[in-house]
């Protein structure tokens, strides 16, 4: 069957959530302070996505909810000691900063432009609804998408195959006529593959290997992609 629709993700594959993750961050401790524990901010950065990356895992499995990932983040980073008020005016400081440092990656917009006549869109995100809503207003997107669906609200997360279905019910389309586009190999690509869906992997940072698994390495490369429906037979790669 031909491609209708791309079902998207959002954070590191249309926005720049590392990017404005170090950059919120590191304003929020040139003014909270460096924890005791760092020697270097440097550090401190890298430790916090390894935190972030452990927790969001603990929520996308049902482990903890939304404000619970949130708070133990940064009793992690901080110090366990906090009380729930604590951690939460924390988390809240580091969000300003972060917010303030929100963009779409450049290759964004003129995909998206350029698929607009041809596919339908819509988003499916291991995130909340409330959080991935606001952001993609702020940053003019919102519009572009048919639908947003995301895992707080679901109840299931990716590589879930029923999150994929959501996705594609939420479009009215079978899942062999929508592609998903992610920046994770098994949680995107791989998990969209075994839902039916056709799965591409956005390596944007050239990695490589994973030959199973259709690979672009960045946005401008889709079109092409999509329109060379037989590709997604036969696994390869565009970087």
């Amino acid at each position: 069957m031909a491609i209708r629709a791309v079902l998207w993700d959002i954070d590191d594959t249309i926005f720049d959530y590392s990017a404005a993750s170090r950059s919120g961050m590191r304003t929020h401790l040139g003014l909270e302070g460096l924890p005791d524990a760092y020697e270097s901010v440097e550090r401190a950065l890298d430790h916090w996505a390894e935190i972030t990356a452990y927790h969001w895992a603990r929520f996308a499995a049902g482990e903890t909810d939304w404000h619970g990932q949130c708070r133990d983040r940064v009793r992690a980073f901080v110090g366990d000691a906090m009380s729930d008020e604590e951690a939460d005016a924390w988390y809240d400081g580091h969000v300003a900063h972060y917010e303030a440092a929100w963009s779409l990656f450049p290759d964004t917009l003129p995909v998206l432009d350029v698929l607009a006549e041809g596919y339908r869109h819509a988003i499916l995100s291991n995130s909340s609804l409330s959080s991935q809503e606001r952001k993609l207003r702020i940053l003019g997107v919102r519009d572009r998408f048919e639908a947003l669906l995301c895992a707080a609200e679901l109840g299931i997360a990716k590589p879930e195959a029923a999150a994929f279905h959501a996705g594609c019910e939420a479009l009215g389309l079978p899942p062999e006529e929508v592609v998903y586009v992610g920046d994770q190999p098994d949680i995107d690509a791989r998990g969209a593959d075994e839902a039916g869906l056709r799965g591409v992997w956005l390596d944007r940072s050239g990695t490589g290997g994973r030959p199973e698994l259709i690979r672009i390495t960045g946005l401008a490369q889709l079109p092409d992609l999509l329109r060379l429906d037989t590709r997604f037979g036969a696994p390869d790669t565009f970087g």
